[in-house]
């Protein structure tokens, strides 16, 4: 075990978290950039999360993560370890000072009130788990009631755009999924052209594996009128910066 309870590899973790939230881009599981790291994904002890196991990328996602369900789980993750050294308490004590979300804050001080006891990590745990399924299905019923206000005229296009974008990154919608919901909202000719303008326009948003499934889907789709012009206007998105020049 390390002296002070961190490694280099945690500390450069750290700094690449703290990047990814200042640039927008989520969290991956090390290694694998076609699987956006989740709550669930944190809340596992049987994952191995490689450098993330270190209290710092813990503590930066605990503190620096907008959504409450993944700075909980992060912050879950980081209590057991608080016992490990005086400095990881330290920084398990800073997380409840510094974390935007009450949530954390409690979980942070029921935890170290009980000074790192078992069964207070595990009643924490438990908490989580229930707090994140619920949070994930108010996200996705928030979704499909926008997808019918869409449908029925009550919300405005880019209303809508912009709240899917909001609500897929807050419900940390896996890549494939939001490549799915994507990819039909896209082929759905239900769904008024300007909408889907609107969605291209923000197509450089979306991490890098939605935006290849997307792209593979859309061009190897079956032709159509209302397609062909989604395939003309993804061609000239992807054509300067040359992201699929195998797709044809």
């Amino acid at each position: 075990m390390k002296p002070l309870g961190i490694t280099p590899g945690g500390l450069k973790a750290a700094l690449s978290v703290k990047e990814h939230y200042r640039s927008g881009q989520p969290l991956c599981l090390p290694g694998k950039i076609d699987r956006i790291l989740i709550p669930e994904t944190l809340l596992n002890a049987e994952i191995d999360l490689q450098d993330y196991e270190d209290p710092l990328p813990l503590a930066m996602m605990a503190i620096k993560d907008p959504e409450s369900p993944m700075a909980l789980a992060a912050a879950t993750r980081l209590g057991p370890l608080g016992k490990q050294t005086e400095l990881v308490a330290g920084v398990f004590r800073l997380v409840g000072e510094a974390t935007r979300h009450p949530l954390v804050a409690q979980s942070v001080e029921l935890i170290t009130e009980n000074s790192f006891n078992p069964v207070a990590v595990a009643h924490v745990r438990r908490h989580a788990a229930k707090y994140i399924v619920r949070t994930r299905q108010q996200y996705t019923t928030a979704l499909r009631q926008n997808l019918q206000a869409l449908l029925e005229g009550v919300i405005a296009p880019r209303q809508f755009v912009k709240e899917f974008f909001e609500l897929t990154a807050a419900g940390n919608m896996r890549h494939q999924i939001r490549g799915k919901l994507v990819l039909s909202l896209l082929s759905s000719p239900t769904i008024r052209p300007s909408i889907k303008f609107l969605m291209l326009e923000n197509f450089e948003k979306f991490p890098e594996s939605v935006r290849f499934f997307i792209i593979s889907g859309i061009l190897k789709a079956e032709p159509s009128r209302h397609l062909d012009v989604i395939k003309e206007e993804l061609r000239w998105i992807i054509r300067p910066e040359r992201q699929a020049p195998d797709i044809h």
